[in-house]
């Protein structure tokens, strides 16, 4: 059986009733269906304004009887995100957790710059990206999750954000091979496309839709219904993503 992981992003829950609904919404699905994802990957922008009280909200929301694994978004606050996210104390320097999921492991990474909308994974978060894959034997395949895409998607908006993707990222990915995909959000649209030859998926946001140029002027579509990535990682390292909205 294929491992199976469900993805959210950019919930941006701000204490209003709006948020609160489509994350809980959202939630209730993945909870009702037939066979449970192995995991739940929230990939940044969990809270919008990086409030203790967003990331209480968020804590019992995303509560599942599955594991819900997440990384930090640019309007995500580190010290805040570790306390009640992850119960641990403030600490200086990026959140970066990997998690065994069945034959895989899964990297959920911290592209964050405090206080700026792009993303970087710095030396720090490289280095420990390279020791993690370095140390799991040639047959276990790997998922990097972060927050900013490392490539253009075609709007304005997103791109002038995207992950600073440098050479020493495009070298660790050929040096490892058994990275399966690159997991992103922060786009708020659904998006497919490849970075260093891997491929690179962005999950839809719970919180609004991006219009693409060739949809209209708006930017913002609040009306679209929350969306939910759903990835198969099959024996073969092969990732297979299906896309749908919980209406």
């Amino acid at each position: 059986m294929a491992l199976l992981l469900a993805q959210l992003s950019d919930l941006h829950l701000d204490g209003g009733e709006r948020a609160t609904e489509r994350t809980a919404r959202v939630m209730e699905y993945l909870r009702s269906l037939p066979r449970a994802p192995d995991a739940l990957l929230v990939t940044g922008d969990i809270a919008d304004h990086g409030a203790e009280s967003e990331y209480r909200e968020a804590a019992a929301l995303l509560k599942a009887p599955f594991p819900v694994l997440c990384c930090p978004g640019n309007h995500d606050d580190r010290a805040a995100y570790l306390r009640f996210l992850l119960d641990e104390p403030p600490a200086d320097g990026p959140v970066n957790r990997s998690y065994r999921m069945g034959d895989a492991v899964v990297l959920m990474c911290d592209a964050t710059i405090p206080g700026r909308n792009e993303g970087r994974l710095d030396d720090e978060t490289l280095d420990w990206i390279a020791t993690t894959l370095g140390g799991l034997g040639e047959e276990v395949p790997a998922l990097l999750a972060f927050h900013q895409p490392p490539v253009a998607l075609g709007h304005a908006l997103p791109d002038s954000s995207r992950l600073e993707a440098g050479q020493r990222l495009v070298e660790l990915l050929a040096d490892h091979p058994r990275v399966a995909g690159l997991l992103t959000g922060h786009a708020h649209t659904p998006a497919a496309s490849s970075f260093a030859g891997v491929p690179v998926v962005v999950a839809p946001a719970v919180t609004w839709t991006l219009r693409m140029p060739w949809e209209g002027p708006s930017v913002a579509d609040r009306d679209a219904p929350p969306g939910v990535a759903f990835h198969l990682l099959d024996a073969d390292h092969r990732l297979t993503t299906h896309f749908r909205v919980v209406v």
